[in-house]
């Protein structure tokens, strides 16, 4: 192999190099942004094939896909009859603005997901605050949650996020509350079924009554219709 051909194929070895290093891929679950000496220069959104230019440009991609903040153990919340309630929840998010949400979070979704759980936690604070136990658990839950997810919304925007949804799972008493409220309920239907059979026993007492009547009078009746025909027949 002479000279000429060892130097065509470096050039054809570098410039394939060159390409390589020059385009970028972003896929349709991804958001990418482009950096020039870490300023940002553009924002990729749409999928497909960019270029770049090598070296002096370097690309960093942002998940474009509904992710979820769950919360790992349920977080303590007063009520307005200053009752404690363990509540689990979830947040359902996403990256729509991704140059914001990198200038307010530094693309640290850490940094979001604490951003979005500080957000939640106080909103339920202030909503749980203004409701008894009975509207958290399943007078007003609906409400709670729309409120919820309206509020983190808002804020969420400040940092290039939308939240689609924010659910309460489960809202539970305390362990050293739950079982006084359990032995209050089972008090309670205790009562109520005594009360059901009593009125069950008084009813009855006044249906038996009223049969014991009626065949009083039906006897009557009955005896008082035979001895009349008795009496015609004898006449």
């Amino acid at each position: 192999m002479n000279k000429s051909m060892v130097n065509v194929l470096i050039a054809a070895v570098a410039a394939l190099v060159l390409l390589s290093m020059s385009v970028f891929v972003v896929d349709q679950r991804q958001n990418a942004i482009v950096f020039q000496l870490g300023e940002v220069v553009g924002v990729k959104t749409a999928p497909g094939l960019n270029f770049k230019v090598p070296l002096l440009q370097n690309v960093r991609f942002f998940d474009s896909r509904i992710l979820t903040l769950d919360t790992v153990d349920p977080e303590r919340f007063i009520t307005a009859e200053k009752k404690n309630v363990l509540v689990d929840s979830f947040v359902k998010w996403r990256i729509v603005d991704v140059k914001q949400y990198y200038v307010s979070v530094g693309g640290d979704e850490v940094r979001a997901k604490t951003r979005l759980l500080q957000t939640v936690n106080s909103s339920m604070r202030e909503e749980f605050g203004k409701r008894t136990i009975h509207e958290v658990v399943s007078g007003e839950r609906d409400k709670i949650m729309e409120v919820l997810r309206t509020k983190t919304d808002t804020d969420a925007r400040k940092i290039g996020v939308e939240v689609l949804d924010v659910r309460l799972k489960r809202v539970d008493f305390p362990l050293e509350i739950s079982e006084p409220v359990y032995r209050r309920m089972d008090a309670e239907r205790k009562r109520v079924a005594n009360e059901l059979r009593a009125t069950g026993n008084a009813e009855s007492e006044k249906i038996r009554a009223d049969a014991d009547k009626q065949r009083e009078v039906i006897l009557a009746v009955a005896y008082r219709d035979a001895q009349k025909t008795k009496g015609e027949g004898d006449a």
